[in-house]
């Protein structure tokens, strides 16, 4: 029997335990640990801020789900992780101490690393969890006038709810005929933000029919009550800030020597940690170029745990992870915008236009939940 352990509850963990359990005999053991028994939707925060989704509409109970899947659900906070014992202490939950694995998975996801931008918590606004949505929706609520800014930090490497929050405030002021001025920042350019130029070119004509202003190479470094400050010295007057927070690896890694200088752990592949035996790495928390999102977290799951069961039964890697770029950004007048982008290639993106790619993403979304609630 092999004790497979596998360590955090979104996107990559969910579908690590969910493969596991479809690919590996009853005679194993599968044990998801999360901090919360809370599976949150993450893509589907921006319409729950502009009230077009509940908070029931983007998250399920996890460990139902998980027993449901006869798969071992903690909630607990990983306090430690030590690789030639092989286990894992836990704490701050309903099991606290030492867990035994043969096989694990890290699938931390990434931390805030706020305290890079004074005044963040403070003055800033975010869409990375269902209280700071709400919270932001009640603020677009009451913006009437003035100014709107929507933007990312250096380290953010997630635009996709910046350009849906811009958009779907310019939708709202439109509907309701009133106007304020709307500014996206970033930290870089819109080609090295999507990591593409025929993207960043079909984002910019959206952005100008909307009348959204876009501010390149703006480094925030601090917030007050109704600014932002710059690396260069520059300020950024608004009313309303949503604002993307700097992030780094899981601290739960940052000692094994097995991440890179951002704390984000260094992978193959196979998904499996490099230099290590029975361990692999799967979501946010892992070393890749580009943008970090739920669509690449699932894929890397797939494939590392497509590997981790052929290693338990004596074979050869069977899966590679290809890395790969595709978002669907909603609320752009006209329809959506759809791209895909390889980024082991210089080839460019595909980029497509239409009401069909919202329809699209919306049952796509749907069929997730209900496949994995």
């Amino acid at each position: 029997m092999a004790k497979v352990l596998i360590l955090g509850g979104g996107f990559g963990g969910v579908v690590a335990a969910e493969r596991l359990a479809e690919q590996l005999g009853d005679e194993h053991q599968i044990t998801l640990v999360s901090r919360s028994r809370q599976f949150v939707f993450y893509p589907a925060l921006v319409r729950l801020a502009f009230g077009k989704a509940e908070p029931a509409d983007v998250s399920f109970d996890l460990r139902q789900t998980m027993l449901n899947r006869r798969i071992n659900f903690i909630e607990a906070e990983v306090a430690h992780i030590d690789p030639f014992e092989r286990s894992v202490i836990i704490a701050h939950g309903q099991v606290e101490g030492k867990l035994p694995y043969d096989y694990l998975v890290f699938a931390l996801g990434r931390r805030l690393a706020t305290e890079r931008v004074l005044g963040f918590y403070e003055h800033a606004h975010h869409l990375l969890n269902v209280d700071k949505a709400i919270s932001f929706g009640k603020a677009v609520k009451q913006l009437h006038a003035g100014r709107a800014v929507f933007g990312q930090c250096s380290g953010a490497r997630l635009p996709v709810p910046v350009y849906e929050s811009a958009f779907a405030l310019a939708r709202r002021l439109e509907e309701k005929g009133e106007r304020v001025r709307i500014s996206v920042v970033s930290p870089t350019t819109l080609d090295l933000e999507l990591g593409d130029v025929n993207a960043a070119a079909a984002i910019k004509k959206a952005l100008d029919a909307h009348q959204i202003e876009f501010l390149p190479n703006l480094q925030i470094e601090s917030l007050s009550q109704d600014s932002a400050i710059t690396k260069t010295g520059a300020t950024i007057d608004f009313n309303l800030l949503m604002l993307v927070p700097p992030f780094r690896g899981s601290s739960a890694a940052s000692y094994l020597g097995i991440t890179n200088e951002e704390g984000y752990i260094n992978v193959d592949s196979t998904m499996r940690v490099a230099g290590e035996e029975r361990i692999y790495a799967v979501g946010d928390c892992t070393n890749f170029d580009g943008p970090k999102m739920g669509h690449m977290a699932v894929r890397q799951a797939e494939v590392a745990a497509a590997n981790l069961a052929a290693e338990i039964d004596g074979h050869a890697p069977v899966a590679r992870y290809q890395h790969e770029s595709e978002f669907i950004i909603d609320e752009i007048r006209g329809g959506s915008l759809y791209v895909h982008k390889d980024l082991s290639t210089d080839e460019p993106a595909t980029v497509r236009q239409g009401r069909f790619w919202s329809w699209a993403k919306q049952v796509h979304e749907r069929y997730w939940k209900v496949s994995h609630s």
